[in-house]
């Protein structure tokens, strides 16, 4: 399968941001917003986002395919967090606005335990052998998900490790207008990083199965490229966001040349992602059919 780039770390904004104080309407109790600029970010220039892939942000919960047990396996995110104290001395530093003084983390006892199976993500800063935590103070990284853990069961229900396959949403092989869900090997995702999207992940923005038959499928990153998206200007891509079908997604993720991600969430975040791309309304003529792994 066709692979772009791979989610391993927190993706910069296309455009600079800048802080509004005033409450968030998207993190409960964060004083502040982080609002995008009209003005593109260095990080996105550098990466010469005019000539990069536009593709779907697609609204789910982010997956990794690599090698456990000897086989391929499908990993679910875990981001390790520091625990209340590190984190109240963390916030107290955010809102202090000493911003341009360092946050120092001691890595060993500030942050929350992990199952000793969960890896770092391959991108994040290493310092001393250790990984450091993003500008929001976590530590991306993923943990196996096996068959029997109740906590990833909707990740389970798209695998069978007997059969190495996975559940995956994809173009048509005949026709690149249509979807189809194919049983795909998982030796052909490997280091793949995957949106898991369903009935019981994120609130099920895109109607997927029912409560009596839950649905759930994994789509590859950067699998969904967006057409005659408009030109790399503020306000133009928010009449783009607004006023047109092909708008109505959770972002847009530029997969740069020298494998860099560059993203822009729907502007202000105004309304909730109604569906993927319009080739994808062949979704919702699934008619709920159980899929049995």
């Amino acid at each position: 399968m066709r692979r772009l780039g791979s989610v391993q770390r927190k993706m910069p904004c296309v455009f600079v941001t800048e802080v509004k104080e005033e409450p968030s309407t998207k993190r409960e109790h964060q004083p502040f917003k982080v609002l995008a600029t009209e003005t593109i970010s260095h990080k996105a220039l550098d990466a010469d986002i005019h000539s990069a892939i536009p593709t779907e942000k697609v609204d789910g919960t982010c997956c990794y395919v690599t090698t456990y047990k000897g086989q391929p396996y499908l990993w679910a995110r875990l981001d390790r967090k520091p625990n209340k104290l590190a984190e109240k001395r963390f916030k107290n530093f955010l809102h202090s606005k000493q911003n341009s003084k360092e946050f120092f983390w001691n890595v060993e006892e500030d942050f929350k335990p992990v199952p000793e199976c969960w890896i770092p993500a391959k991108e994040i800063e290493q310092l001393n052998g250790n990984p450091m935590p993003d500008e929001n103070g976590h530590i991306p990284g993923w943990v196996p998900v096996e068959k029997n853990n109740k906590q990833y069961c909707w990740h389970s229900s798209v695998v069978n490790y007997e059969f190495e396959i996975a559940l995956v949403l994809r173009h048509h092989s005949d026709d690149p207008g249509l979807l189809e869900i194919s049983a795909v090997p998982l030796s052909d995702l490997l280091e793949q990083t995957l949106e898991l999207i369903g009935t019981n992940i994120n609130g099920n923005p895109y109607g997927l199965g029912s409560k009596k038959h839950p649905l759930h499928l994994l789509i590859p990153h950067g699998a969904f490229q967006i057409r005659n998206l408009p030109t790399l200007k503020h306000n133009d891509l928010l009449s783009w966001f607004e006023g047109c079908r092909e708008g109505k997604i959770e972002g847009i993720v530029w997969h740069c040349s020298d494998g860099c991600l560059i993203k822009v969430l729907e502007i202000e975040s105004t309304k909730q992602c109604l569906c993927l791309h319009e080739a994808y309304i062949l979704m919702g003529k699934i008619d709920n059919k159980q899929v049995n792994m």
